[in-house]
């Protein structure tokens, strides 16, 4: 039997056409190799509810469909006269103030779907049925938001930020809160550095003595150029064009690149000397001051 392995595409497509079969959860678990529980619960996750009707048959799910009078609920109807008696439309259910819900008793057991049930082409309810594909769509949908963000509840993240913060705010580390509260702290330490960065709690990096003094973390960009924007752009393309126009002005400034600060609490004044040398037939050389106020 293999245990602790997720099942896959081709395993659902295996359940669905046993269950089309009239396979029983334990016939599909041995042909599987999994536990019947296994699969119980992978066909009662993944249902997908259709409000379709039969053959010649629109949907209603009243459990009065049968013997029900009622007719022109909705103007839609009493406006086109399309339908003599309203149990025959399928909006009748959502109209009508006497809607009482009828579900099949056949899905309150297993295999609690309509795959494989000989009366599901004459059958008015709603359906519950098992896809491979609609259920393996699930299964990775959840995969991908299991493993995204921080998993806390409302009610744990005050928890945690009525614990931590007026610890961090007597100048305590993450670090010291973990050790002296390691029996009733569920949060490791890197998770406590998380929730302040991402703002989570009141706690702020600039309650953080020793992390505010560090520099972030450099993070490699690679970014990918098109070579063909270097063609006739290059130094050498530069002289050849100084050749054939010797009566040109040239000038030539710097650029300069600032960067975005880690926190948005930090104000900082920047004072920067931009020089701009321009090239005249006198080669002057002119300085330009700024002082540049970066928030």
């Amino acid at each position: 039997m293999s245990k602790n392995k997720h099942l896959n595409l081709d395993d659902r497509c295996k359940i669905q056409l046993m269950l089309d079969n009239k396979e029983s959860f334990s016939s599909i678990a041995a042909a599987l190799g999994k536990d019947p529980t296994t699969i119980s619960k992978e066909v009662r996750n993944h249902l997908q509810y259709r409000k379709v009707g039969a053959y010649h048959l629109t949907y209603n799910a009243c459990a009065k469909r049968v013997s029900c009078p009622k007719s022109h609920i909705c103007t839609e109807c009493h406006a086109s006269r399309k339908y003599t008696l309203c149990r025959r439309c399928s909006l009748c259910n959502a109209f009508c103030k006497d809607f009482e819900k009828e579900t099949c008793r056949h899905l309150l057991k297993p295999p609690y779907v309509c795959n494989g049930c000989g009366k599901r082409s004459v059958c008015s309810l709603e359906k519950r049925v098992y896809n491979a594909d609609f259920a393996h769509r699930e299964y990775r949908d959840v995969l991908s938001e299991s493993s995204t963000g921080l998993s806390y509840s409302e009610d744990e993240i005050r928890c945690l930020d009525e614990f931590i913060s007026p610890l961090i705010r007597q100048k305590q580390s993450p670090h010291h809160i973990c050790a002296t509260n390691a029996d009733s702290l569920t949060v490791s330490e890197r998770t406590i550095y998380r929730l302040i960065d991402a703002r989570i709690i009141s706690a702020m990096n600039i309650d953080l003595p020793r992390k505010v003094r560090y520099n972030a973390r450099r993070v490699e960009r690679h970014l990918k150029v098109d070579k063909t924007c270097c063609i006739g752009r290059t130094y050498e393309d530069f002289k050849g064009y100084l050749l054939e126009y010797p009566d040109l002005t040239i000038t030539q400034l710097d650029s300069v690149v600032i960067q975005a600060l880690p926190t948005r609490k930090a104000l900082q004044n920047v004072t920067m000397n931009l020089y701009a040398v321009f090239f005249r037939k006198e080669l002057t050389l002119l300085p330009i001051r700024r002082r540049i106020s970066v928030s």
